[in-house]
């Protein structure tokens, strides 16, 4: 898969972004996406590197989809929900593999939403979904300019339903944005754009 090859109008990858108040809300996003997606999610939520973390159990244990803290050079796989793992950079490429960095923070964070999405945006290119939920500070908001530029789709969390605002009113900021919804309503906004041609 190059970012250079022709999107046939389908979407291959949705990369998702939390911070502050994420759990709750990725517990009901992936919830809600159901059994059986038909591409991998990718997950930056910010997590303290100094505790071991429990994310992918907790997660697991809400949705019907296999969650998993990702590891270096494996491959993303259908149906499956890949977490950044506390203090590593999450980064997709145009192979499908994904790769793990402790490169510099950005924005003062690691992993970096922002690095997800630009590697995202040149690995898939219109085939990227990008989605921005709860969380303060700005990270995301460089990142889905390059999904947007590059001819994929955004989603952002309604900053009013959002427990943090900070995050999604740093995207919609960007006026690159797709859609704006309550959480409630963007498991099944993609899971119309990723199941479209694909019968």
């Amino acid at each position: 898969m190059h970012s250079d090859a022709p999107s046939g109008d389908r979407f291959d990858v949705v990369a998702v972004a939390a911070s502050a108040g994420g759990i709750h809300a990725l517990v009901t996003l992936l919830g809600d996406l159901g059994a059986g997606l038909p591409v991998p999610v990718l997950v930056v939520q910010h997590l303290d590197p100094r505790h071991r973390t429990v994310i992918a159990e907790v997660l697991g244990r809400r949705t019907s989809l296999e969650v998993k803290l990702a590891e270096d050079h494996e491959r993303a796989r259908p149906g499956t929900v890949y977490i950044a793992p506390p203090d590593r950079h999450l980064l997709a490429a145009p192979d499908g593999r994904l790769t793990l960095s402790d490169s510099e923070l950005v924005h003062f964070v690691r992993p970096s939403a922002d690095l997800l999405f630009e590697s995202v945006a040149g690995a898939y290119g219109p085939r990227a979904v990008a989605c921005v939920l709860t969380g303060t500070g700005r990270d995301g908001a460089m990142g889905v300019g390059a999904v947007k530029e590059r001819g994929g789709t955004v989603i952002v969390q309604d900053p009013g339903t959002a427990e943090f605002r900070g995050m999604p009113e740093a995207a919609v900021g960007t006026r690159t944005v797709d859609f704006v919804l309550p959480l409630g309503e963007i498991a099944a906004v993609i899971r119309g754009l990723v199941e479209t041609k694909r019968q």
